[in-house]
């Protein structure tokens, strides 16, 4: 019996009281250079390194360095918050070639005096020419609106490249830890079996004793248990590798050297940097034939990961289920980051653009440091695009929430030509629909989109008849008919236009933005006009068919299509068939229900232990998302997959209710959607500090909720509207609201530690 509702009230305080005092801080905090914490970080072979910047550079060791590689950086930092409401009205940043500058409060390379200004993010170097190959220091003050002027933020340093870029994204070093297992157990006299608790991308170097130099020691790596030893036929994508050592007399140290695969190591593969070797996903390793007492410190797994805060982020709430889901997800992010790029799992390791949106929104919601991954990731993609239509249009999305969670304009300047071409309008009709299958797919478009094969419509994936799946297991399509017109992909291609209208305003394009907006406008028109099922209240799965799925209703509410009075019968259907998707599509599914305000429902498919749920896959074994929801639906999955790490993003974006409204979390959205929870708390890192909200919850009686904002930004927060005679209160003060729908809104909340409180 799954037991789902615990009493954590008293910790869960104790968290956010004391993760909010934490952020209090008295100068400027967490630098960045180009989006970058923590430049001055140096590594040996991938493990951070206690040797300063500065010395590291002239020494003959194996380091790896931040590099910056453009001549005009950007900076930024949080704004401290000692009282309520602050926000910056100034900084001044002095940087210099040498630390000693900056201790006398001077600057040889740049003093930006004092700048009238609330930007806190993305300014602009403008002093004089930085060198190649260099060590800077920088450090920053601010002034407030409450009258405070800082002192001198901590020096932060770093180093430039060793040639500059026009324009590059740039990323840190894949880091390596060292992990022990959590578990050995004796199987025979001479065989252990070890677990280090959850998978990870690693090798194994192992401490071995040998009385003569001539036993064989086999040595099984895997992710998969069964019977009490390592799954030697896991069967799919799931890995399994033998190993044999002879050691030599007594006490020697061996690397396991990973052998390679010929498919993840092809030439479209992402490949692993030489300083950390290759790598597999392992979560078990079994040895055999060893005569000597294993201790838990002979043996290590080398982990490999993009540098991750585990601090950085965490949930807890009554669910003790969605504890679980929030824990496999976030987990999943950190695990599958090893090659400082987006891919697929183990098996091609590939960058996809699908993958990319959900780990995109998933490491912007665990941890500070994934904006660069992000970034580069998807700048690879417009330049190495997959073959499904929808996937091409999804890059356009991709830039918008860069944009939104960043607040920098930089990538998408760069890459505009090449997003108004992956809005794929080249391939609409008089009605503004887009097909692939009316001729309109010349050499001209595949050039434009930088795609050499053959574009074709996806839904979801995969599809019937393919991967060994019976007809019993009919693919994640939900029965998807394919037509000329598809409503899935049209449904995306709205939402491409209406992103390309914003990114062309904020670029100052204005002739673009009309023009974008207008198309947008008349696609939604034809939209509902002709996919648009009046009688039964749904949208069909393209023009020529009466077939109506999930996908086909999912998409376009996601993505805004669907009129107000079409809302609730929309709904309706989806509710009717429940998880009929991939683990891709459970990204759009849920934002969707969300977004309408279906509440329970979306807390019904969080925390499903049915299944197609993500506790299935943690049933199942895994420790990092599924590529699918069990073996069976996809018989060549991988266990290592993050594009079904979704509830990393969706429990915080859309159950805890935090969303940027303003660029770079200038403003924030902070809207839960509690539905049953008895109480939840998150914390959610952004570039301008941390955001805590933590709720008590008494459906339809009583609702509190506790913020913490950071400094330089304000929230509207929404609470649940009961009635028109409800109480609400800020600090044990009645407050004046707005109403929206079924919320109570309090606008332009400002930093600070906040109690709201409805009463009906």
């Amino acid at each position: 019996m799954i037991i789902k509702r615990i009493a954590l009230a008293t910790i869960i305080c104790l968290c956010f009281f004391t993760a909010a005092g934490a952020q209090e801080q008295s100068i400027p905090y967490d630098l960045t250079v180009n989006l970058l914490s923590q430049t001055d970080q140096v590594f040996l072979n991938g493990y951070p390194a206690s040797t300063p910047l500065k010395e590291a550079t002239s020494l003959k060791e194996n380091f790896q360095f931040t590099d910056i590689s453009t001549t005009k950086p950007f900076f930024g930092w949080a704004v401290p918050s000692l009282g309520d409401n602050t926000l910056q009205t100034a900084y001044r940043i002095l940087l210099a070639s040498e630390s000693d500058y900056l201790m006398r409060d001077s600057a040889d390379m740049w003093d930006s005096g004092k700048i009238e200004s609330n930007c806190s993010a993305n300014i602009l170097y403008e002093g004089k020419q930085l060198e190649p190959g260099k060590v800077y220091s920088w450090k920053v003050k601010i002034w407030d609106n409450n009258g405070n002027e800082s002192v001198f933020s901590n020096i932060s340093q770093f180093k430039t490249s060793e040639s500059f870029a026009g324009y590059l994204t740039d990323r840190h070093p894949i880091q390596k830890q060292d992990e022990y297992p959590v578990k050995i157990e004796q199987t025979k006299n001479n065989s252990y079996f070890t677990d280090f608790g959850k998978a990870a991308f690693g090798r194994l170097r192992v401490n071995l004793f040998s009385e003569n130099g001539t036993d064989t020691v086999k040595i099984h790596l895997g992710e998969v248990k069964k019977d009490g030893r390592v799954d030697r036929t896991p069967g799919g994508s799931r890995r399994y590798a033998e190993y044999s050592i002879v050691p030599k007399k007594g006490w020697n140290t061996y690397i396991i050297t990973i052998r390679q695969d010929q498919r993840n190591t092809g030439s479209q593969a992402i490949l692993i940097p030489d300083y950390i070797g290759e790598v597999t996903p392992f979560r078990y390793c079994e040895i055999e034939n060893y005569n000597h007492p294993l201790k838990d410190k002979d043996l290590i797994r080398e982990t490999a990961f993009y540098p991750f805060n585990e601090t950085d982020s965490y949930f807890h709430s009554s669910d003790t289920v969605l504890n679980q889901v929030w824990e496999l997800s976030k987990y999943s992010v950190k695990a599958t980051s090893f090659l400082g790029v987006y891919v697929d799992g183990d098996r091609e390791r590939i960058p996809y653009e699908a993958d990319a949106i959900i780990n995109q929104l998933s490491h912007y919601s665990v941890s500070g440091d994934g904006y660069n991954m992000a970034r580069y990731t998807h700048e690879y993609l417009i330049k190495n695009p997959t073959w499904p239509t929808e996937w091409i249009l999804q890059s356009v999305l991709i830039a918008w929430e860069d944009y939104m969670y960043t607040g920098n304009t930089r990538s998408f300047e760069q890459f505009y030509k090449d997003l108004q071409a992956k809005t794929l309008i080249s391939l609409s009709d008089e009605d503004g629909f887009i097909s692939t299958l009316k001729g309109k797919v010349t050499p001209e478009v595949l050039k434009s989109i930088h795609f050499n094969g053959n574009l074709r419509d996806i839904v979801d994936w995969p599809h019937t008849g393919i991967l060994g799946l019976e007809k019993e297991e009919g693919g994640e399509t939900d029965g998807f008919v394919f037509t000329e017109v598809n409503t899935v992909v049209n449904a995306y291609h709205y939402k491409a236009l209406t992103v390309m209208a914003n990114i062309a305003q904020i670029l100052g394009k204005q002739s673009d933005y009309t023009f974008y907006t207008e198309r947008a406008d008349n696609l939604k028109k034809m939209f509902n006009k002709h996919l648009f099922d009046k009688k039964r209240g749904v949208y069909v799965d393209g023009i020529g068919t009466d077939h109506a799925s999930l996908h086909a209703n999912m998409f376009p509410l996601a993505f805004g299509l669907v009129e107000d009075k079409n809302i609730e019968s929309v709904l309706k259907f989806i509710r009717s068939r429940g998880m009929a998707c991939s683990v891709y599509g459970s990204q759009f599914l849920l934002d969707g229900v969300y977004d309408a305000g279906d509440d329970d429902y979306g807390l019904q498919l969080l925390s499903s232990i049915g299944e197609r749920s993500w506790y299935n896959m943690i049933r199942k074994g895994s420790t990092i998302s599924m590529e699918a929801w069990d073996n069976k639906y996809k018989p060549n999955q991988d266990w290592n997959h993050a594009w079904g790490a979704a509830p990393a993003n969706l429990i915080p974006r859309k159950l805890m209710g935090i969303q940027p409204i303003e660029p770079g979390f200038k403003k924030i959205r902070i809207k839960p959607q509690p539905s049953t929870l008895d109480f939840a708390e998150v914390k959610q890192p952004t570039m301008r500090g941390d955001i805590i909200v933590k709720f008590n919850n008494k459906p339809l009686e009583s609702f509190q909720l506790n913020v913490s904002i950071p400094g330089n930004t304000t929230a509207d927060v929404y609470l649940p509207h009961y009635s028109r005679r409800q109480k609400v209160l800020v600090d044990g003060q009645p407050v004046k609201f707005t109403r929206d729908g079924n919320f109570a809104v309090i606008e332009n909340v400002g930093s600070g530690n906040w109690e709201f409180t409805v009463e009906r």
